[in-house]
Parts: C-alpha cells; sequence; structure tokens
C-alpha cells in the first residue's frame, strides 16, 4: 500500500469512528429531548391524589422505618440511596497502567417521598438518579480512612497500589423530583402476576434454575424446592416494588419506555438542565456530522488522486 492510500485509508476510517460518535450524540440529543417533554409536559402530582400510572411527584426523602437508618458504605454519611465503587490502580506494560474495579454495590431498598398531603414509597431499581453527593477520591486502603479529599484532576500522580473511591449518595431530607410510574403494591394478584412473570423467565434456563433450588440434585424440583423458587421469586418482586406489608402506593420502573428519573433537583432545574444537556449533544452532533464529512470528502480526495496518478498504472 502507498503512502497516499495509507493516507485516504486512515482518513476513512476515522471519519467512520467520528461518524458513529456523530449518530451517539444525535440519540442522546433525541433522548434528552424526549426526557425533557416528560418533565416539562407531565403536571406535578399531590401524591395522595395521584392517579395510577405515569406521575410527576415532589417532596422529601426518608428511610422506611422497617430500615431506620441508613449509612453509606464508604463514608458512613446517613442517606436513603447509595452507589458505590472502589478500584486499585495496577501498573502494566510500558509504564500504561489501569484500574480495576475491587469492590462495588447499588442499594436497591425502597425509601419514603413524602409532600405535604402523603407519603408513598419509591423503589430506585432501574432509576437513573442524581445524587445530592459524588464524590471520588484516592487512597492507600481497600477502604477510604476518612471523608472525601479535594483533589486537582490530571494533577495526581497515580503509584501501583492505589485506591479510588467512587461514591453518590442522596442524603435524608432532600428534596427530589421523581418520574416514573405510580401504581398500588398493595393488590395481591399484581403481586402474584409478577412472580409468575419471573418464574417462567427462570424456566427459560432449566440448569440455572436446578443448579439453585435443586437441594437433593435429583434433577427436579420437588414441592418443598419448588416454594423456595416461588419465595426468591417474590423476594425480587418486592425489591422492585417496595415490599408487600405496606399499603403505601409506590413509584418504580416504567412499563411503557417512559423515564424513570429521581433527581436532588427541583422542576423547574431539572428542566432547565434536561434542555442544555439537550443542547450540548445536539452542538456535538452537528460539529460531529461536519467533521465526519470532511473526513470522508478528504480520504476520497486522496483515494482519487492515489489511484490515478501515473506510478499505479500497469507497465
Amino acid at each position: 500500500m502507498t503512502p497516499a492510500l495509507k493516507d485516504a485509508y486512515d482518513a476513512l476510517v476515522l471519519a467512520a469512528f467520528v461518524g458513529f460518535a456523530a449518530s451517539y450524540a444525535g440519540w442522546q440529543f433525541f433522548r434528552l429531548l424526549r426526557r425533557d417533554r416528560f418533565a416539562a409536559d407531565t403536571p406535578i402530582s399531590r401524591i395522595r391524589s395521584a392517579a395510577q400510572g405515569y406521575v410527576h411527584l415532589e417532596g422529601q426523602v426518608r428511610p422506611t422505618a422497617e430500615q431506620g437508618e441508613v449509612l453509606s458504605p464508604l463514608t458512613n454519611r446517613p442517606c436513603v440511596w447509595w452507589d458505590y465503587k472502589v478500584e486499585q490502580y495496577r501498573s502494566g506494560r510500558l509504564e500504561r497502567g489501569e484500574w480495576t474495579c475491587t469492590e462495588r454495590g447499588t442499594s436497591i431498598a425502597p425509601f419514603v417521598l413524602c409532600d405535604a398531603d402523603g407519603q408513598c414509597l419509591v423503589g430506585p431499581v432501574g432509576a437513573e438518579i442524581v445524587p445530592t453527593a459524588h464524590n471520588v477520591w484516592h487512597g492507600k486502603t481497600p477502604r477510604p480512612e476518612g471523608a472525601p479529599t479535594f483533589e486537582l484532576p490530571f494533577v495526581t500522580v497515580f503509584d501501583d497500589g492505589v485506591y479510588r473511591y467512587t461514591e453518590s449518595i442522596l442524603a435524608v431530607g432532600a428534596r427530589v423530583t421523581v418520574l416514573g410510574e405510580l401504581r398500588s403494591h398493595s393488590l395481591i394478584t399484581e403481586i402474584d402476576e409478577q412472580v409468575r412473570t419471573v418464574l417462567a423467565e427462570w424456566k427459560k434456563d432449566q440448569a440455572a434454575l436446578l443448579a439453585r433450588f435443586d437441594l437433593n440434585r435429583d434433577g427436579q424440583l420437588d414441592a418443598s424446592e419448588w416454594d423456595a423458587a416461588r419465595a426468591a421469586a417474590k423476594a425480587v418482586v418486592e425489591s422492585r416494588i417496595g415490599g408487600a406489608g405496606s399499603r403505601l402506593s409506590v413509584v418504580g420502573e416504567t412499563t411503557h419506555g417512559q423515564p424513570f428519573l429521581i433527581a436532588a433537583l427541583d422542576a423547574r432545574r431539572l428542566v432547565r438542565r434536561e434542555k442544555q444537556r439537550a443542547a450540548l449533544a445536539f452542538g456535538a452532533a452537528v460539529l460531529l456530522a461536519a467533521l465526519t464529512a470532511f473526513l470522508a470528502q478528504r480520504g476520497m480526495q486522496t483515494y482519487r488522486a492515489a489511484t490515478s496518478s501515473p506510478v499505479l498504472q500497469p507497465q
């Protein structure tokens, strides 16, 4: 391959990668624009009078009475939801190191959302959450020895074995906006239907089902083993909808593709944030699309010039 053809090939490959990035930015623009429309067009409801279905609620959050005080895993801060990750820096070949995740977790327990008129449960499984605090800091032990510290980005020099801690929380008492599907989980029929759905999914992988519940290893599930499977499926359903004993309604993951969002922002700030992010995605998509066209045109011009050169003509 001549240098000119190699330049043309490189330009076209780069154009393909940039084009993919432009497509992703465009997809993000439409996704954020759609979510902005849901946030702006879905009226805020009072919890007590909210109808079943997709809702827009605002209120303060607190743990359930059954949970009591909830503390974040890395910093022991009171919260209703947490997400954390611990990574270790390991040096590699040619002095290029990488971060390896050693521990991570996300809370799935429901919490209470209260407004002036009432309260409901919020099950965070499947939600996009905008936390009240998000911290990233470093240390020399598998778990941090103190509170998060402020660090200038791109300044810290990492040694082999250094740990990076990432933690996000929703603090107790924070005022949040919730977009999600409100349903009553006091209905036994609804829980039973979801249990049957979970069991049907598990039955599709018989080997995994038997490995998990066939305690006597006879190749089939007897009555007691099937009861254990049903109990496990019910626990999965209750973790999604917030427990079976409470008669509160619950906001959870949507069933028709609408955004499920829990944000430590009021409605006005949430809408403004979504508009700003959509605008940034649109700008990025336009710039990347223009760069794709430029690179593709340059690559084709280089290719035509290389293939029309007398040097490449047969002797």
